[in-house]
């Protein structure tokens, strides 16, 4: 379904196109020939994902006279993520639930508006939003919470194709399996196992890649209180699922092209390796785990692995990057022995074929959430010895941000850590064991940006501390007793972390502290800025060489979205979704805001 605004808006979007000798209506193609500085084209800004903006008519001097010039509300309040596109002074958005708008982006106009038509009986596994549209030769893709990649007319909203990205849902609630007195057992469930996607899509070489979310088991449990974080995530056992996947599409008519399975066919077991691959001891067991292989045959068919963050691609290398998440089912290893290859990894594929070049392991045997979330960067990286090193780096649930050479994956750097650690590894006891970063990081999905000049990275953390609590059920004459772990969140202070990494070093330059948890992401500028809101409503914007706090203003709902630049007419633009979030409790709502300098 969509809604078409009268011939005169779609007017001004033909004018605007027309303005700036676009080949197609509102709307380029590939990135080759954009200025970084007028349109933000994908959800990085370019293929490397530094989310930096080479514009800096908003600089460190100027910051204090930025004005909201427009605001859009959706009237869909739900958490908002998405990283709006702009291209030949368009705007294209994706809301919550997967409806997408057009508007005039020196305006905020709504063009045209897409209502999706979401299969109710599809259960969802994390929640209603999404993190944005990609746009390319007139079309406006989008991967949905039911699982399909959608193609619109760029246009007018028109669907051109729909097609199911997986062939069923997996779902299960599994609560029924829960210990009689583990206090989750009454409590409302909000997510679990329902395979969709979340990522924004990105199109490359007339392909659009993508993948799924929801395959690593686990429940998600209601916190009772108003506007408080997530209850309890639970690992329950259980013998169902399957692997996840990135996959890539022909951009004309969404033939699949390649599909790259999370957790390989044979030799998902790895190595039984006892330490992280940057030397961290785990404590397992590896004798029992290799007398289990055999009882446990088809863990790899049942073994997780979501895709939660869009790629970054090497253009020149054709290679792409990305995360994994947790292994199922989560937080219980019972049937799932060995290295549980390729989850918790950051891999690297071949963009044109699919094939693996390389994966890095960060958590073998994952037994507390620990995915990769945050999405990969691409940058040159400049050693202390004054080497220049084709790298990929990526901020970690586990607190570090890690920098590896891009072609062959070999670890060149690990930061200092940016947020506190404690317990980290430790197994969950009946006592409950008090860890952090815990599953929700580290940082979580939050993009970082990066200055490549500066050779700084800009991470949102989280501060949270997690009771990791082992559980049992009661034995019974038709099943044997079952143990499985919760992570919830404890009563101890917790917040968030602005940190700039020193990529040369692995050292924090600077950080500041905020006092709820951060999500959503940062935006770094050629003038000297970095941009990031906070759940209490603060959009702020920092020096960023000193981390000195220059620019806040207040919104009603949470900014927990990755800001975004851009330039009409020779107008800088900073532009943010802000509609909360639900999993961290922060208020939710459905805005759009735009800033400019007043004197524009």
């Amino acid at each position: 379904m969509k809604r078409i605004l009268p011939f005169s808006s779609v007017l001004v979007c033909l004018v605007l196109a027309l303005s700036l000798i676009s080949l197609t209506a509102c709307n380029r193609s590939e990135q080759t020939a954009i200025n970084q500085a007028e349109d933000w084209p994908s959800y990085g800004n370019d293929y490397s994902s530094q989310r930096f903006s080479t514009a800096n008519q908003i600089n460190i001097d100027n910051v204090k006279n930025l004005t909201l010039a427009w605001q859009h509300n959706s009237g869909v309040v739900a958490s908002y993520q998405t990283t709006p596109i702009v291209q030949n002074g368009i705007m294209y958005f994706s809301l919550p639930f997967n409806h997408v708008v057009a508007v005039n982006a020196v305006t905020g106009e709504e063009l045209w508006r897409y209502e999706h038509d979401r299969r109710e009986d599809w259960k969802m596994c994390c929640g209603p939003q999404n993190r944005g549209v990609a746009v390319s030769d007139g079309k406006v893709y989008m991967g949905t919470v039911d699982a399909r990649l959608i193609a619109l007319d760029a246009t007018n909203g028109n669907k051109l194709w729909d097609i199911d990205v997986v062939e069923a849902a997996i779902s299960r609630e599994g609560q029924e399996t829960l210990s009689q007195d583990d206090p989750n057992k009454a409590r409302k469930v909000t997510g679990g196992t329902g395979i969709g996607i979340g990522m924004a899509p990105v199109v490359y070489k007339g392909k659009v890649i993508i993948g799924i979310t929801g395959v690593g088991y686990g429940l998600h449990i209601d916190n009772p209180i108003a506007d408080a974080p997530l209850g309890a995530v639970i690992g329950v056992a259980g013998r169902f699922g399957r692997p996840g996947f990135l996959a890539a599409f022909d951009a004309n008519d969404g033939d699949r092209v390649w599909q790259f399975d999370t957790i390989p066919k044979e030799g998902w077991e790895g190595d039984f390796t006892v330490t992280t691959a940057d030397g961290i001891t785990l404590d397992r067991d590896i004798a029992a785990e290799k007398a289990a292989v055999a009882n446990y045959p088809d863990s790899a068919s049942l073994g997780g692995g979501s895709a939660w963050s869009t790629p970054a691609i090497d253009t020149e290398n054709d290679t792409l990057y990305f995360g994994t998440g947790n292994p199922s089912p989560q937080m219980n290893d019972v049937s799932r022995p060995g290295d549980n290859l390729y989850t918790v990894s950051l891999v690297a594929l071949d963009s044109n074929t699919g094939e693996l070049k390389w994966f890095y392991q960060q958590v073998p045997h994952d037994l507390w959430g620990y995915d990769l979330a945050s999405p990969p960067v691409l940058f040159d990286y400049t050693t202390e010895d004054g080497q220049t090193i084709a790298a990929v780096g990526q901020a970690s649930k586990t607190g570090w941000f890690y920098i590896h050479d891009r072609l062959t994956g070999k670890l060149l750097k690990k930061s200092d850590a940016f947020v506190p650690q404690k317990n980290m590894f430790a197994k969950a006891t009946f006592e409950g064991e008090v860890l952090y970063p815990g599953i929700l990081g580290g940082s979580n999905w939050s993009p970082v940006s990066l200055d490549e000049s500066k050779q700084l990275a800009f991470v949102s953390g989280i501060h949270a501390p997690i009771k990791y609590t082992l559980h049992e059920t009661a034995a019974t004459e038709t099943s044997p007793a079952l143990r499985y772990a919760s992570s919830e969140p404890t009563n101890d202070p917790s917040w968030g972390l602005l940190s700039a990494v020193d990529l040369k070093t692995g050292k924090i330059a600077w950080q500041n502290k905020t006092e709820q948890p951060l999500v959503g992401g940062s935006l770094a500028t050629a003038g000297g800025l970095v941009f990031m809101g906070e759940g209490n409503g603060n959009f702020n914007a920092y020096n960023s060489q000193t981390g000195d706090l220059l620019w806040q203003t207040k919104s009603d709902f949470g900014v927990n979205a990755p800001p975004i630049s851009y330039m009409v007419d020779g107008v800088q633009y900073i532009a943010v979704a802000s509609g909360g979030n639900w999993i961290m409790g922060f208020k939710q709502g459905d805005a759009m805001l735009v800033y400019k300098l007043s004197d524009q």
